[in-house]
């Protein structure tokens, strides 16, 4: 039996020398980490069946965008403007914050036309969307469960309103592995633009019970890219590696103590650590970038906009990052719905067909999936003091697909005569991540992970199905 002074001997140097054992799993890892390390292949009878995609990027409209300004024209909406909400629609529906006031119709804040070859109806309010209307497959009918914001985007990114559980980008990068080694599998990127930009907690990018290398690793939009990658003042490469020999033994002996699974995990989320402090910097320095590109997506170089976090998700998907998720926070018009859209789309629409245009110039739209869309949508009634708004609404709202597998210039589903309900073509959120899950070669019935005794998967229990209309 090892000496308890061995054990006090250790931790008091460990102590001393302001290390903790996350510190020295990442320096018993340098020597390898600077050798070239393999990537996580993956589990083990994974892709079920052969994929359409190797990645996705999900641009997250966090607020919940109005369907009924964007892609869902509604004639009837015109025409009942100023009258009072048939109850037929309302009555015993779940409404946020309309609850027990008289309910009026709200019209269109602006003209919808067709556009492309597609004919797809899409709002003035998005000038660069009616340029790829012929590109993406727009599902006009969908569903959730939840009706305020967080739990909203706790079930679009996890399949449940219980915190805690695994993230899509989590379970899709633990089932299939990583195509980078210097680069987290799962990427979140954030922008702020708009009314009441509602916040959103990092656990919507969590792991939950799976380890802890496959949560999402957010990018700041200033200063350095990501938190405490960068080395102290003073602490070089040459100053790590004279700790390491000594580190490194230390670490053995731990590991053969106590056999902890958890450290094999930590010690690869520093290994990846001190890797991307080459890489990074590298990714987020624009300055290569052609300024006919920078044109494009409207992007100014550290200015942490939606634009530049597109460009920069671009550049992740071209390095074999497998999810990124970009989050513009801006979309809760719950009044000023003219003034804010504009503002919103203004950020948002311009870069979004350039991500489209630059991902399909450079042959990665073909197997690449591209996501738009919020937490749910807003509702056929007026709500606001001042300018007219909406509530939040998720019996029926719109959602946009485009890439690897998807059939383009597609419109998919119907709401009824005023946007209330999806009535033709419903799709579930559940319904979304078997989608998703089955265009990278995974059959959702098939995939989960052994959590208190039970089999948990993404789209949990309840009946989910593959939208395989929308599929090309």
């Amino acid at each position: 039996m090892t000496p308890i002074y061995n054990y006090i001997n250790r931790r008091t140097f460990l102590s001393n020398t302001g290390l903790s054992f996350g510190s020295a799993a990442l320096l018993s890892q340098l020597v390898q980490a600077q050798e070239g390390v393999s990537t996580y292949p993956g589990l083990s009878g994974l892709p079920h069946h052969k994929p359409k995609i190797k990645r996705v990027v999900f641009l997250c409209m966090a607020g919940g965008p109005s369907h009924l300004e964007t892609f869902d024209f509604k004639p009837q909406l015109n025409k009942l403007n100023g009258q009072p909400m048939p109850d037929s629609f309302t009555n015993g529906q779940p409404i946020a914050q309309l609850q027990g006031q008289k309910l009026k119709v709200q019209g269109h804040l602006t003209r919808f036309q067709k556009h492309g070859k597609s004919g797809q109806f899409i709002s003035d309010y998005m000038p660069y969307h009616a340029k790829m209307a012929d590109d993406i497959s727009v599902i006009r009918s969908m569903v959730t469960e939840q009706i305020n914001h967080d739990p909203a985007h706790t079930f679009m990114n996890t399949g449940t309103a219980i915190s805690g559980r695994p993230s899509m980008g989590s379970w899709i990068n633990y089932g299939l592995g990583s195509e980078s080694s210097d680069l987290p599998g799962f990427v979140v990127l954030t922008s702020v633009g708009g009314r009441n930009p509602q916040p959103i907690a990092s656990r919507q990018w969590g792991s939950g019970f799976l380890p802890s290398e496959f949560q999402g690793v957010e990018f700041n939009s200033s200063g350095d890219p990501v938190h405490y990658v960068s080395n102290p003042a003073g602490v070089d490469r040459n100053h790590q590696n004279a700790l390491i020999r000594t580190i490194r033994r230390l670490d053995s002996q731990r590991n053969k103590l106590v056999d902890n699974p958890e450290i094999a995990t930590r010690i690869s989320a520093y290994e990846m650590a001190f890797r991307m402090q080459a890489s990074v910097p590298e990714l987020t320095d624009l300055s290569s970038e052609s300024q006919k590109t920078l044109d494009m997506y409207g992007a100014k170089p550290g200015d942490g906009s939606f634009a530049s976090n597109c460009l920069l998700a671009r550049r992740l998907l071209e390095k074999g990052t497998r999810f990124v998720q970009l989050y513009h926070r801006g979309w809760d018009h719950h009044g000023d719905l003219d003034k804010y859209m504009k503002i919103c789309c203004g950020l948002t629409d311009k870069p979004t067909f350039a991500l489209l245009t630059d991902l399909k110039q450079r042959g990665l739209l073909e197997d690449t999936l591209v996501v738009w869309g919020g937490e749910f949508g807003r509702t056929p009634m007026f709500q606001g003091k001042g300018g007219a708004g909406r509530d939040h609404h998720i019996k029926g709202f719109s959602m946009w697909m485009a890439g690897g597998g998807i059939k383009p210039g597609l419109s998919h589903g119907e709401t009824d005569e005023l946007g209330y309900n999806a009535v033709k073509d419903v799709v579930h959120v559940r319904d979304f991540h078997a989608t998703l899950l089955h265009l990278l070669g995974i059959n959702h019935h098939r995939f989960s992970k052994k959590f208190q005794g039970l089999d948990m998967r993404l789209t949990g229990v309840e009946p989910a199905k593959v939208i395989k209309e929308i599929l090309a």
